[in-house]
């Protein structure tokens, strides 16, 4: 008749490290998942920008047009009034894509940041839990080019109202952010309650 074979040695944690109790998972905890989303990011679109890009570029045009006409009427210019006048012509066409490069938004899951600025750089950020309400628009000009405005308004206090324009696939960003905002809110506890009047 044989022996049984012989029994393992038990193993013991170290000094310090808990047991593993029996039923609960010996796996690491595993965070949840609060990845942030990036929605949009970038600058308001120039196309929709329509009344400035026309106002700039016939300054433009007018500017660099002065000399031209002032040499064709018998009356010449310095070289360097006409460089001038050229320079000053051309540094207005450019204004509008200034204006629109110099506003920054990036728009996530969980809030939005709004950046101003060229040399000296502002970022304000509304959290999606803050904003009471937004609005969608989009003239006519807006749907030909593809863009639109977004207004949030929210119980921020640096950014109670930020009005986000010239924005790409906007209707689509609208209603994102719409059901966005309504998780957000209901994750925080955040109940908006209707008082009937």
């Amino acid at each position: 008749m044989s022996d049984p074979p012989p029994t393992p040695p038990q193993m013991y944690p170290p000094t310090g490290t808990p047991a593993i109790q029996p039923g609960l998972d010996a796996a690491p905890h595993k965070e949840a998942d609060d990845r942030e989303e990036v929605y949009y990011e970038g600058s308001p679109r120039l196309r929709g920008h329509l009344g400035h890009l026309v106002l700039y570029t016939l300054i433009g045009i007018v500017l660099i047009a002065i000399p031209i006409l002032a040499s064709h009427f018998k009356h010449p210019m310095v070289w360097w009034l006409i460089l001038a006048f050229i320079v000053a012509g051309i540094i207005a066409m450019t204004i509008p894509m200034l204006l629109v490069k110099r506003t920054r938004y990036r728009i996530t899951n969980y809030r939005i940041d709004f950046e101003r600025g060229w040399l000296s750089t502002t970022i304000n950020t509304i959290e999606l839990w803050h904003v009471e309400d937004i609005k969608f628009h989009q003239n006519l000009w807006d749907k030909i080019v593809g863009v639109g405005t977004i207004e949030v308004f929210s119980h921020d206090e640096k950014t109670p109202n930020l009005y986000m324009r010239a924005v790409p696939h906007a209707r689509q960003l609208f209603a994102t952010l719409e059901q966005r905002i309504i998780a957000v809110k209901r994750s925080r506890g955040v109940m908006k309650i209707d008082s009937g009047n």
